[in-house]
C-alpha cells in the first residue's frame, strides 16, 4: 500500500476564495479547469480533476500528482480512514468547504463529495506504454466521453495493458471520461500517436503485435480465432460507423462478435470488454 498523501486541511467559508479557482465552474462550457489550452486560442488550464473518494484515491497512487482538493469533511475522514490521506503540516491544500459552499464553487451540488487537481504530465509515447505488454486497446474516431471512460474501466478489470488513440478521438482526460472510467483513465498507461493515422499502426506490428480490427463486416472471422497471438491488439472504431476500410487495411485480421436475433453491432466499449475478456479467458 502506497504512503498516505500528506494534506494540509484549509477551511474554505467563502466561494469567491481564489483559492479554490481550479475547482470552479465544472459545467461551464469555456471555463472549465479541465479544458486543456489551444495553441493561439482558448486559454484553459487543462487540468485534471478527480471526482469521489475512490478516484481520489486512484489519482493519489497514479503519476497524475494532485496538486489540491476541495471536499466535505466527510469525504476528508473517509480518504484518512482509508490511509490515503493523513492531515499535517506543508502538505497538499484541501480545501474543506460545506456542501453548499462547495456547490457554489463547482456550480452543481456534488453528491460524491470531494474533488482532485492535477496538473497532466508529459504524455507518455507509444513505445513506453508498448514496454512489455501483450494486450492493448487501440481506438479510432472515439468521441464520446463516456465510452472512452467505459473501455479504460474495462481495460483496467479484464487484463489491458495499454490504450492508444489513433484519430478523431476526444479527450480521454476530461472529467466525463475519467469518472465514468473510476479513475482508471489515469493509472491504465495510454499515448496517442502523433503522426499519420492509421500509418503509424507498423509501431505496434513492429513490435510483435497482431492487429486484429474489431468489426461485424465482411471477411471477418469469430473473435474466438483472432485472439490467439502472443501479442493483440485490438483496434475499435467510432459508435456507428466503425473503423475505417484504409485502417482494416492495415490490420492482420478481421474479427467479430457472434451476435443474436437480428442484431449486427454491440455498443463500443461493450464491444471492446467482450473481446478484452475473450483474450483474458
Amino acid at each position: 500500500m502506497p504512503h498516505p498523501l500528506t494534506v494540509d486541511v484549509v477551511d474554505i467559508t467563502d466561494p469567491g476564495d481564489p483559492r479554490v479557482d481550479d475547482f470552479r465552474d465544472l459545467n461551464s462550457v469555456d471555463r472549465r479547469p479541465d479544458l486543456p489550452a489551444l495553441p493561439g486560442g482558448r486559454k484553459g488550464k487543462g487540468l485534471v480533476i478527480a471526482e469521489g473518494v475512490t478516484v481520489a484515491q486512484r489519482m493519489i497512487a497514479s503519476r497524475f500528482a494532485p496538486h489540491a482538493f476541495l471536499g466535505v469533511d466527510k469525504r476528508l475522514g473517509e480518504l484518512a480512514a482509508a490511509g490515503s490521506v493523513t492531515p499535517g503540516a506543508d502538505g497538499v491544500p484541501f480545501y474543506r468547504a460545506a456542501a453548499d459552499v462547495m456547490a457554489a464553487i463547482v456550480g452543481f451540488h456534488l453528491n460524491r463529495g470531494v474533488l482532485g487537481a492535477a496538473r497532466r504530465p508529459e504524455p507518455l509515447s507509444i513505445p513506453e506504454v508498448i514496454a512489455g505488454a501483450r494486450t492493448v486497446a487501440v481506438l479510432e474516431g472515439v468521441n464520446d466521453h463516456e465510452n472512452i471512460g467505459s473501455i479504460f474501466r474495462n481495460a483496467a478489470g479484464l487484463g489491458v495493458d495499454a490504450v492508444i488513440f489513433g484519430a478523431g478521438c476526444a479527450d480521454p482526460l476530461y472529467r466525463r471520461s475519467i469518472r465514468v472510467s473510476m479513475g482508471h483513465v489515469l493509472l491504465v498507461p495510454f499515448a496517442t500517436y502523433d503522426g499519420r493515422w492509421p500509418d503509424q499502426l507498423g509501431l505496434l506490428s513492429g513490435a510483435g503485435f497482431t492487429l486484429v480490427a474489431l468489426t461485424p463486416g465482411e471477411g471477418s472471422v469469430p473473435l474466438a480465432e483472432a485472439v490467439t497471438g502472443d501479442k493483440v491488439a485490438f483496434l475499435v472504431g467510432a459508435e456507428g460507423p466503425g473503423l475505417v476500410e484504409h485502417t482494416m487495411r492495415q490490420c492482420d485480421v478481421r474479427a467479430r462478435i457472434p451476435m443474436s436475433r437480428g442484431t449486427d453491432s454491440l455498443n463500443v466499449a461493450t464491444a471492446a470488454a467482450v473481446a478484452f475478456y475473450e483474450r483474458a479467458r
